[in-house]
């Protein structure tokens, strides 16, 4: 069976990494996730004291990052490595989340990202996930589905996900950040979170992981025939 590439693109929080991850595993494909790239870049940068607005530090920044995935057995999926260490856990924190737009719109960071991801999908059979996927990463990728969902469903789940490590977080809180990274995200200069022409919108505000799943994996094996 031709195995194609999946890319998976919209704003944060419409749950584009559970549908990537769930694909990846029904298919045995690969799963990427591209925005723990920017998220461990936006790390680096806030530990090592990187102003994300200096280009020239920004590139020196990059040439001491190194950026790989390591399979985790317990969990199913893959943990992001910076530099041979698991970050995987800090990269969720609030502080990453706060500045990971602001990072991640750096014209340089953005090549970074782009041509470590596209080398990863030379041999296809990959489900990618992130806002430039299916229109700068993958722009001839087999099937591109743009993921979206109400804006208090997305700050609803997005809530759930960070009160379970921070009983001190706010739904407030959350909402501006939402609110802030979607205005970067699609406002930045250099591939702008974007619904690509050719994509299948998929609204899964009132649908459950299961119901999103198989629409999805219909969606894969139609393309598989082709």
């Amino acid at each position: 069976m031709k195995k194609i590439i999946v890319t998976l693109d919209g704003y944060s929080s419409c749950g584009k990494s559970t549908l990537a991850k769930q694909l990846a595993h029904e298919l045995n494909y690969v799963f990427i996730d591209s925005g723990a790239m920017y998220r461990a870049i936006t790390l680096y940068c806030l530990r090592n004291h990187i102003d994300w607005n200096d280009d020239v530090a920004v590139q020196e920044a990059l040439q001491k990052i190194n950026l790989d995935f390591d399979y985790n057995a317990a969990t199913g999926s893959s943990d992001m490595l910076l530099n041979d260490e698991n970050v995987e856990a800090l990269i969720r924190d609030m502080l990453v989340s706060e500045h990971v737009s602001e990072v991640a719109a750096n014209q340089y960071v953005r090549q970074f990202g782009v041509a470590q991801q596209q080398k990863m999908g030379e041999k296809k059979g990959i489900v990618m996930d992130g806002r430039d996927i299916g229109t700068t990463v993958f722009p001839n990728a087999e099937l591109k589905i743009f993921v979206t969902a109400d804006p208090a469903v997305r700050v609803e789940r997005r809530f759930k996900e960070l009160y379970a490590k921070n009983p001190n977080i706010t739904m407030a809180e959350v909402q501006t950040n939402l609110e802030m990274r979607d205005y970067i995200d699609s406002n930045r200069e250099f591939s702008p979170l974007r619904k690509a022409e050719d994509a299948i919108i998929l609204d899964n505000s009132n649908l459950t992981r299961e119901e999103q799943l198989k629409t999805a994996l219909q969606w894969v094996h139609n393309k598989i025939k082709e």
